[in-house]
Order: structure tokens, then sequence, then C-alpha cells
């Protein structure tokens, strides 16, 4: 690497500890480049110093963003678009579906959005940095921005929104243990201090998009009843929402940053995936916000504008740790090992997968330790495992699962294969409604079946994958909300409480090594695969952007 060291120590000058550090691992050769630009404006360095620091080592200035493909031509026009059905009422503080967190950002926005290529791009927040310990996060709120009800945005209302969804009667999971109302306080009138609970490096993923939920609402607003206006900060304004039909929105004139392209958009909700594709492909809509590959082949022929976006989204198969037979980890092994995860990419995603390891690093995530094995189909082992944990004639056992997608076809996969070793699985496929039930331990059959078999959406980062589905639970600190496996390790905890404390790319590598080797000796989950995220429209349409979490983003499209 030719480095130009004056331009580079120029460029380093008002740049923190932690910023610095990113920029000599870059110029160590311990970064690429994208890691670079997703690591340096994770700790808030700008673009235009990065694309210096690129210049500055040798190479081009840095990263153009990538045209939407769209023009003045066909501006103005009413876009259609199918998306899910929001399962509940669209209220911020609860929303856990996707097509209720498309539906909250549509007119709300975020301190940051995580992009198609999981790098953060500044939004409400201008800029963002941390102490040397990653402790504390500090955030410049953007001046100039109204909600559309002409309330000007300051940092009161970003604490509101943060103080609300840290509050332990309703608190957010993905914040629980990491920040508590306390901790967000306010500096000045456009800057917010987050303190931490405890060290956290990948912190702003967590006010970004990726965290659907803290779109960030005006002060006093009631959560419960931002439905019937929708109160936001985004470049469209609700004209009207009718739950389980769809929702209708216009460009906001007053809007502070580029005025949407389209003059309005009409959204369309399915329940079931099948009328969606039959929507796109009659023409009754422009858009689709997602399809799966097992429903909508037809949409993969050439003939419609598909974005298939490598994500972390996945379905985890839990198995209780704490209910025999899968009390013994070699038990819970052999049922992995039963599986061919390459013939299951082929068959359900026609190859928009990637394979998984029995943990959340996805390989789509930067940090994930490329040099661990791959786990592979084994029947010899997986019989010779049972048989060491005293069942080598099998046993029976009811596996729940979200009836969404391809999670019906993956159970079956997973049945067919289970009898290879003369294990018996009973597949019962619920609708997302049932088998979710209240969310809650006791109360769920996503949460309480001996095996269960969720969808979890994609994140820029793996802290959420880590947290809640993983770690211990524990009522008094809110951990492990999700942990439908009852998995308990301290072994574990402790080692994911160093990943998300570690703020170098190399640490987290490290780290992550060692959670994925433990988790494939324990295996308490089976990874089988993370899936593409496919959206499409038709070609007279441009300017869409999907990002791999759920969102449709359509103030840059045109139609023609």
């Amino acid at each position: 690497m030719n480095v130009d060291h004056s331009r580079l120590d120029e460029l380093r000058a008002g740049q923190g500890e932690v910023a610095n550090h990113v920029i000599d691992e870059f110029v160590a050769g311990r970064l690429s480049r994208r890691d670079l630009l997703r690591r340096g404006a994770l700790v808030g360095i700008s673009l235009p110093v990065l694309s210096g620091i690129l210049a500055a080592c040798g190479g081009s200035s840095s990263p153009t963003p990538k045209s939407s493909g769209s023009s003045a031509t066909g501006t103005g026009a009413t876009i259609k678009a199918g998306i899910l059905t929001p399962t509940a009422a669209i209220n911020p503080v609860t929303v856990a579906d996707q097509g209720g967190l498309d539906m909250l950002a549509q007119t709300g926005e975020y301190l940051c959005l995580s992009d198609q290529s999981l790098t953060l791009k500044p939004v409400l927040a201008t800029s963002w940095s941390s102490n040397s310990a990653a402790t504390v996060w500090t955030f410049k709120i953007r001046q100039g921005v109204k909600f559309h009800d002409g309330h000007p945005l300051t940092a009161d209302d970003v604490v509101y929104t943060y103080k609300l969804l840290t509050n332990p009667k309703a608190a957010n999971p993905t914040l629980a243990g990491v920040l508590l109302p306390a901790g967000v306080q306010k500096v000045d009138d456009f800057t917010v201090a987050f303190h931490l609970q405890a060290p956290n490096g990948n912190f702003p993923y967590l006010t970004s998009s990726d965290n659907y939920n803290m779109v960030i609402m005006p002060t006093g607003q009631d959560p419960t009843k931002w439905q019937s206006t929708f109160p936001g900060t985004g470049p469209f304004v609700l004209k009207s929402y009718t739950p389980n039909v769809g929702a209708a929105f216009v460009r906001n004139e007053a809007y502070w940053g580029t005025k949407a392209l389209p003059a309005a958009t009409q959204f369309i909700f399915y329940a079931q995936e099948t009328p969606a594709i039959l929507a796109l492909t009659s023409g009754a809509i422009d858009v689709l916000g997602q399809f799966s590959v097992s429903g909508g082949p037809q949409l993969l022929n050439g003939q419609y504008n598909v974005s298939k976006l490598r994500s972390s989204a996945h379905r985890e198969l839990s198995m209780r740790n704490d209910k025999a037979p899968f009390t013994d980890p070699r038990v819970r092994r052999a049922i992995a090992l039963t599986l061919d995860r390459n013939a299951i990419v082929k068959s359900l995603f026609n190859g928009y997968a990637d394979v998984g390891n029995d943990s959340p690093f996805a390989p789509v995530f930067p940090s994930t330790d490329a040099n661990v094995a791959q786990r592979a189909q084994d029947i010899a082992q997986a019989k010779a495992l049972l048989r060491a944990a005293g069942h080598g004639s099998g046993f029976s056992v009811p596996l729940y699962a979200n009836a969404v997608q391809e999670i019906p076809d993956y159970a079956q996969i997973v049945q067919q294969s289970a009898k290879a070793i003369g294990v018996n699985i009973t597949v019962h496929a619920q609708p997302s409604a049932t088998y979710y039930g209240k969310g809650t331990f006791g109360n769920s059959n996503w949460l309480d079946a001996t095996m269960s078999l969720v969808d979890y959406g994609h994140r820029g980062v793996p802290n959420a994958f880590l947290t809640n589905p993983l770690q211990t639970i524990s009522a008094k600190t809110g951990t492990g909300a999700w942990n439908a496996a009852h998995f308990s390790s301290s072994a574990y905890d402790k080692l994911a409480a160093q990943y998300i404390a570690a703020v170098d790319l190399s640490t987290q590598r490290q780290i992550a090594g060692q959670i994925q080797a433990l988790l494939l000796n324990e295996t308490p989950i089976i990874y089988g695969y993370f899936y593409n995220y496919l959206s499409a429209w038709t070609k007279n349409v441009a300017g869409v952007y999907p990002t791999a979490i759920g969102h449709l983003f359509l103030y840059n499209t045109t139609k023609t």
C-alpha cells in the first residue's frame, strides 16, 4: 500500500481514538476497502474523510453511491406496492412483523440507515462517535427537520423516543441489557449521549433502521395512537390507513431532504404470498416487497426487475435444552447432522441462500470466522451420537413451525431427514398468530415447544441474534426473551458480552470463532441457511430500494 502519510495525518485530525484505530487497521492491511467503509461509518467517520483515507492510501476516492436507476422521466407517478398484512396495530413500541415495520418507515425515520451493503448512512443524525471504551456514544441531531405537523425535531424528541423504548415496562428487546432510560441524556438542543450499561462496539446499528422500532417520535406522542396519523419526519405523509386492507401516502412537500419522486404511493396488504405474486404478474401492483423462490419462481424468469440481497435472515430450529431428550447435546448434534444443507439451499432457494453452520454468524457478516469448519450431513455419526446418548432406537417429538414462506417445506425436510436416524418428528405448521401466541414464556408455541421453527429477519450485525435467542433467560435483566431453546451457558454469555464490547473487527472475528465453535458443540439451535431477500417490480419501474430486513423505500421510484 502506497500511503501519503502527510495527507493521512491531516485526515486523522479531529478523529477520536476509536476512529483512528480503524484507520490504523486499514493501513496495516487488516481491513479490506469494504470493511473500512463499514467500520468507518459505524464509528462515525464521515464519507468525505473515508474517501480521503482511500485516496491517501493509494486507492480511488471513495464510494460513489450506487445509482438508484431513477431519472426525471416518470416522476410524479403513483406507485402501487404489495406487502404482507401487518399483524397488529402500527405502534412503534410493539411492531414485530415485516408488514408493520414497513408501515413505520413510510413516514417515520431513524437516526441512521443500515443500507443494502450493511453500511450505516446518516439520516436524522448527522454524525456519531464513541468514547474509547465504547460505553458512551454521542449523536449529533440534524437541524432544520420538522415533523409532519410542523413540530421541529430536536434532541428532546430523540430522548423521549429512546426513554420510551428502553423503559422496562415497554422495553425494546434489542436494547435489553444495553441501555436504560437513565442512560439517554440530552447534551444540548441537537446532541444526545447514550450511556450504555456495558461496552458495545456495534451500538449505532441498534439506533438504525435495523432496529425497526426506533423511528423517532415527537415528544409526548402516545405510541398506541401512532396509527391514527403516522406522525414522522419522512418524505411521505399519511393519506389513509385501513387495517388488513392497505394504506395510501402522498409526497411530503415540506420534507427536509430531497423531495420524493412519486406524487403518491399505495400499499395493498396480502395475508398470503400467492395472491401478492398474482397481483404483480397481473399488473395490479407495480412492486412486490418480498417473495420466496418456492412461491414465486416465475418472477425469476427475467421478465421482472429482481433485487437479490445477501442477508443474515434465517430460520432457527430450536430444541429445548431443558427437556428430554434434548438435554443431551449429543442428541441435538445428531439432528443437525441429518441435514443436507447444500441440497436444502438448492431445493428451497434455487441457490439464493448461504449455507448455515449452526451459529448466527452469517457469511455476510464481516466478523464471521470463515475458518471454522462447516458442518455437513453425516448419518453414521448421527446414529452413533444417538446410541451414545441412550437413544439408539430413536424417539418421537413434535415440531411447531411458523407457517410462512418456505418454513413448512423446510419443516418437512427436517422431518424426513430425521427418519434416517429413527427420530419421528410430527410437524405442526401454524398461522403466525397461533404460533406466536402472546410471545411470552408459558403462552407461546414458539417459546414453549420442545422443537420450534421460527423466522428471523436480517440484521447488519449479529448482536440481536447473539442476545435474545441465546443468552440465559433472566426476567431481572430482560435477557433471553426469545430463547426458545431455553439454552443456558455461562461460557456463552461471557463470550457474547466480549463480542458485543469489542470495537475492532479483528477482535470481533477472533471471539466470533470461539462462539461458533461453542455453538457447534452445544447445538441449541440449528441454523441451516441464510437466505437472500428477494423483491420484484415491473420493468417499467425503477428506483425501488428494499432492504434485507424488510423495508421498502419508494421515495426515489419512477414509473414510465
